[in-house]
């Protein structure tokens, strides 16, 4: 049995196959820390002087670049695939090394395998750092940057009106962020379009350390429930009560869909549309943004092994050259085409997979030359 194992797991991972992987996976990481080091230089350079003005402290400042280097590692790693893979390809391909395996007969497929097993682990981990690991620190990046570089923090909200509920609406007349508390509250229930409920309360407190989520403490409560034209008044001194908002739900923050898990994200889409929110759709380009680009690393890949496996005049330099123009077009693409979900309505699974849709043919274009070369 040990003997059959061994011998599948050389057919599928020869001794070329492992130095390949090798090469890709260490350029690629290489490349990033590179890349994102100089990065943090000139984005600490560049907001310095607020920082300073802000009183930063150096604990937090650490935080958050301990959070931003994963955060913007992954958002680019499509063009760190693109760099890696043609960096080092073109590397062999100028001391001959694919020349010599292609010598053996090794096809231009045969050759792919690698690079599709090395993208592939590039993918998986681009996907769980995505959805479930770099949203839980982009909360503190994000409180970071509203705290200390930007111009000023909006922490106070007034007039709230949403639907928490089938045919329950909230209001609130003003809130405050810094101590989660809201003034001059009220509920109304609805059945059948008539009002069953309407309560009321001076002041409303979030409790986040309560076990229950959605948990809210009322102050001075007085409760009319209705049925037909009988009244009956109740009050309390504070009242506990689930009520399906929280306090982010009342203020639009920047990149704040940067900040929730996959699942937080589905449940806060779920929760708009219940509440009649006007456009989710930046959190539904999100959602599928996650997937679309931890997929671009087979894509990428792909089209970077057939632009440099061959011997160029210009060398690796107009490689690479290629490769960073392609990589700045997939980038331009995202933008544009997300900008049009948002604006112009586009189903947000179309613009956020559109550049994959078009590079796979550019793809598929390039591997079939190659095939023929």
């Amino acid at each position: 049995m040990k003997h059959f194992l061994r011998n599948i797991r050389l057919a599928l991972f020869s001794r070329l196959d492992r130095y390949i992987i090798v090469k890709f996976l260490g350029t690629y990481f290489f490349s990033i820390i590179l890349i994102i080091s100089i990065a943090v230089v000139f984005d600490f350079a560049e907001h310095s002087g607020r920082l300073t003005m802000n009183h930063a402290p150096t604990m937090a400042l650490i935080k958050y670049y301990f959070n931003f280097v994963p955060f913007y590692s992954n958002l680019f790693s499509a063009l760190f695939v693109f760099i890696a893979v043609i960096f080092f390809t073109s590397k062999l391909a100028e001391n001959s090394e694919i020349i010599a395996m292609m010598s053996t007969g090794m096809s231009i497929r045969r050759l792919w395998r690698p690079y599709m097993v090395a993208s592939m682990f590039i993918a998986v981990l681009s996907l769980v750092l995505g959805t479930e690991v770099i949203p839980r620190g982009s909360v503190k990046r994000v409180e970071f940057e509203m705290k200390y570089k930007s111009k000023k923090r909006v922490e106070v909200s007034e007039h709230i009106q949403l639907q928490v509920d089938t045919g329950v609406i909230a209001y609130i007349d003003f809130f405050d962020l810094r101590s989660k508390s809201g003034y001059r509250f009220s509920l109304d229930k609805f059945q059948n379009k008539s009002l069953v409920s309407h309560l009321t309360a001076q002041r409303i407190q979030y409790d986040s350390l309560a076990d229950e989520r959605f948990h809210w403490r009322l102050f001075d409560v007085k409760i009319r429930t209705l049925s037909g034209l009988r009244e009956h008044i109740t009050t309390h001194h504070f009242l506990d009560s689930v009520i399906i908002m929280e306090p982010k739900d009342f203020f639009v923050v920047k990149n704040q869909q940067q900040t929730f898990t996959n699942r937080e994200l589905l449940d806060y889409i779920d929760r708009q549309r219940l509440r009649g929110a006007g456009n989710v759709t930046v959190f539904e380009v999100e959602y599928h943004k996650r997937f679309a680009d931890s997929f671009a690393a087979f894509i990428l890949s792909t089209i970077g092994l057939c632009l440099s496996f061959r011997k160029r005049k210009g060398g690796m330099g107009a490689s690479l050259g290629l490769g960073l123009a392609l990589s700045a077009t997939y980038i331009l693409l995202q933008t544009v085409s997300s900008t049009f979900a948002i604006n112009s309505n586009w189903p947000p699974m179309l613009a956020a997979w559109l550049p994959n849709i078009i590079f796979t043919l550019v793809a598929i274009y390039l591997f079939r030359n190659a095939q023929k070369a």
